[in-house]
């Protein structure tokens, strides 16, 4: 008999919340990568699927080998592409000497030293992505010391008394060395890593991050045990977590193999309710975050048109107004926008 082809590795999942691509392989105890293009940033790399090899910095929540064992070719890979800058890896501060003897010991067996570094980020500390980002740690609860991680972006803000004072004013306060912006926190995406429920998820940065990408590995009633046991959310923890997070989309992974995608949409719904529901995405669920993709596109391309046509009124002498025509609210400026009109 002709034997069977083997079976296609699982592909990437991926959910687009404006602006950031969320994409990866979460399945619980086998693999788990979240990649951000836009951040430039990988959250756990338990497989090292090619497009992660672009991001220069890995977030690691715990070291567990599901989400840990695509490190070494990771780090091996961007040298041996010869990737800009030297691959880096944030790791709680108590598994930090393991990691660096894991990585030790590639050095026998390859008889070559590839370029890394292995940081430690303490709860509650940061580390700069970029100027005006930076990646938080939280510490959570699993069966190994864990963290979670939100990225956060800083803003300066005019501050609300000087709301609708003129530009030419506002120059004049800060020539006399006024204080007239003030320092802001914008939540972008919040990674939960693997943990149970606490109130460090319930944190402002959880309850006010845009996008959060968290765990769930039980859907089962009679799992509610087995997910205290390993630390892990069921699907009733996500009642109040869902009530509390402000996100627009809330990303699932690590999901079980042995959950099917129909019935956890359906447990979903019914602790979310649908309208919430509809903002929570399991990563892993390929056909309906394609569906929503492509509704995203037929969306986008439609509302190019409709910018197209406008614009061609708008040349052909048709007075209209417009968002984009309309000035920036001073309210609403960022002292780089002030620096820039002032």
């Amino acid at each position: 008999m002709i034997p069977r082809m083997p079976p296609q590795e699982a592909r990437l999942g991926f959910v687009y919340s404006a602006p950031f691509r969320i994409q990866g392989v979460s399945v619980a105890g086998e693999q788990a990568v979240v990649h951000v293009p836009e951040l430039d940033l990988v959250f756990d790399i338990g497989l090292c699927p090619r497009p992660v090899l672009a991001s220069p910095v890995v977030a690691l929540s715990h070291t567990h080998m599901d989400h840990v064992a695509g490190l070494p070719y990771w780090f091996s890979q961007r040298a041996f592409q010869k990737m800009p800058g030297t691959a880096r890896c944030l790791v709680h501060p108590k598994m930090v000497e393991p990691v660096r003897r894991m990585m030790a010991s590639w050095v026998d067996l390859e008889r070559q030293q590839t370029p890394h570094e292995i940081i430690p980020i303490e709860p509650n500390s940061e580390y700069q992505l970029r100027p005006n980002m930076f990646i938080r740690a939280i510490e959570v609860s699993h069966t190994t010391p864990a963290l979670a991680f939100v990225v956060i972006e800083r803003r300066s803000k005019l501050r609300e008394e000087f709301h609708g004072v003129s530009q030419e004013r506002l120059r004049e306060l800060r020539g006399q060395g006024v204080e007239i912006t003030k320092n802001i926190e914008i939540p972008l995406v919040a990674y939960t890593g693997d943990t149970e429920i606490g109130e460090f998820l319930f944190r402002e940065e959880f309850r006010q991050a845009q996008v959060v990408i968290t765990e769930c590995t039980f859907f089962e009633d009679e799992h509610r045990d087995r997910a205290k046991v390993g630390k892990h959310i069921h699907v009733e923890d996500l009642r109040p977590l869902l009530e509390a997070w402000t996100a627009r989309d809330v990303i699932i992974g690590h999901v079980s193999r042995r959950t099917l995608i129909p019935f956890a949409r359906e447990r979903i719904e019914a602790i979310a309710g649908p309208d919430r529901a509809q903002s929570v995405h399991l990563l892993m669920d390929h056909r309906s975050n394609r569906a929503r993709h492509e509704n995203q596109v037929a969306a986008f391309e439609n509302s190019a048109g409709n910018l197209k046509g406008q614009k061609g009124e708008l040349s052909s002498g048709t007075q209209r107004g417009s968002v984009l025509d309309m000035p920036t609210s001073t309210s609403e400026m960022t002292v780089d926008g002030i620096d820039g009109q002032l």
